[in-house]
């Protein structure tokens, strides 16, 4: 089988990582992809956003399976574009992604489902935004209502700063603030059969102690000692087979990737947001402990038979991702800083450590930074507490000047708390 992947993130060097040892895959592409992912698939360029661009190079390529890892081109109607070509493509339409696209939706979908989530108010003007966040009090919750790279939510204790954030977007949600730990559940679907796999959890905040500003992730761990071993059947019953059938009913069935992020709060089980593709950096960890090869079971959700695939297999293996940033990340990221170390990981710490690019381009021979998030360093190991410490070790191989990561990834749950 021929695949493409689109997009060019850590989430794709992954998806692309796993795909390269799945044996049904003898072509790999990834477009535009990156200086990290050129090492196991062919690279392309392309528009990621220009559907019939994307299309186009499909059919060139004769790829079996296209897989749009990002949000912006599935929000764009990228899929729908490959889908009309008559290529399998595992990523949901330009209406079902709308359940990443707009909050406003997402919250409507779930209500009409009976799905549990954080009472909200959809706000435009400046009264309505002052009406709920008086409604709702400390600690304040501000969502932009669109795409926002994982840095539209604000979660402060500060009127002032929730206020201006809700002002500085065009329509925002509002919302009450949900107690208790974060959970991230993955479920692949194909419009009518879910198949969930292992839940995560990753870390927003850029600082150690779940301090600073919020980010797209910093990092993240699976599987969780700490949660109940009937969460995943929990949630699949009370969020996303009802999220999956009320789409469908709708006439707008989702197919690809649902992400749930959750809330385990003091009343139970609360959806925070929904994401319609893999999540970074909790895709690594995921994958990174998946068995069985991918690209069958992506394939038969692009096709309509998910009831067809066999159950998944699970490594025993614990995961730990951590993310290095730029230099001053998330406000105003440098880039163009060389990135040093990267072999040296491959040589002294692989397989159980590898290195996955996000923001990196090549320079001539060096590898330099291009975004905010440079790298996932991820590692496994027979516990957390011996993932950790293969991944924090990779990480100390490597030198980008300025860089910062957090030094706590799964630091609580690896000391059983």
């Amino acid at each position: 089988m021929k695949v493409l992947v689109i997009g060019g993130g850590a989430r794709e060097h992954a998806l692309c990582r796993s795909l390269s040892l799945d044996p049904d895959v003898n072509a790999l592409y990834c477009a535009p992809g990156n200086a990290g992912i050129a090492e196991v698939a062919e690279l392309r360029p392309v528009d990621a956003l220009d559907g019939a661009a994307v299309a186009r190079l499909a059919t060139e390529l004769g790829a079996g399976l296209v897989v749009v890892g990002p949000e912006a081109p599935l929000v764009a109607g990228v899929s729908d574009a490959v889908r009309a070509a008559g290529i399998p493509v595992f990523g949901p339409s330009a209406e079902a992604a709308q359940l990443e696209g707009s909050k406003a939706f997402a919250k409507d979908v779930m209500a009409a489902a009976g799905v549990p989530t954080a009472r909200s108010y959809v706000c435009t003007t400046p009264e309505e935004v002052d009406a709920a966040l008086d409604a709702f009090g400390a600690p304040y919750v501000v969502k932009d209502d669109g795409l926002a790279a994982g840095k539209g939510v604000v979660v402060t204790e500060d009127l002032a700063a929730a206020r201006a954030h809700a002002l500085g977007c065009d329509r925002v949600v509002i919302e009450e603030y949900l107690d208790g730990p974060e959970v991230s559940l993955f479920a692949i679907t194909d419009g009518v059969t879910v198949l969930p796999l292992q839940p995560a959890q990753d870390f927003k905040r850029a600082l150690d102690g779940d301090e600073g500003p919020n980010t797209g992730g910093m990092g993240a761990y699976s599987p969780l000692p700490w949660a109940d071993p009937k969460l995943v059947d929990e949630v699949m019953e009370t969020v996303l087979q009802p999220t999956v059938d009320e789409l469908r009913h709708r006439g707008t069935p989702f197919s690809g990737l649902l992400y749930a992020g959750l809330a385990i709060t003091s009343r139970g089980v609360r959806v925070i947001e929904f994401n319609a593709r893999f999540g970074d950096p909790e895709t690594q960890v995921v994958l990174a402990r998946l068995r069985t090869p991918l690209a069958s079971v992506l394939l038969n959700a692009a096709n309509g038979t998910l009831d067809a695939q066999p159950p998944l297999c699970w490594r025993e293996d614990a995961a730990v991702t951590v993310v290095i940033a730029s230099h001053n990340y998330p406000e105003t990221p440098r880039t163009g800083d060389p990135i040093e170390g990267l072999a040296e990981v491959a040589a002294q710490d692989g397989p159980d450590a590898y290195v996955l690019h996000a923001g990196t381009r090549r320079e001539g021979d060096a590898v330099v930074s291009a975004g905010g998030r440079v790298l996932s360093v991820t590692a496994t190991g027979s516990d957390l507490a011996q993932a950790r410490e293969k991944a924090y070790k990779a990480v100390a191989r490597i030198r980008l000047d300025g860089s910062q990561h957090r030094t706590d990834i799964a630091a609580r749950a690896a000391e059983g708390r």
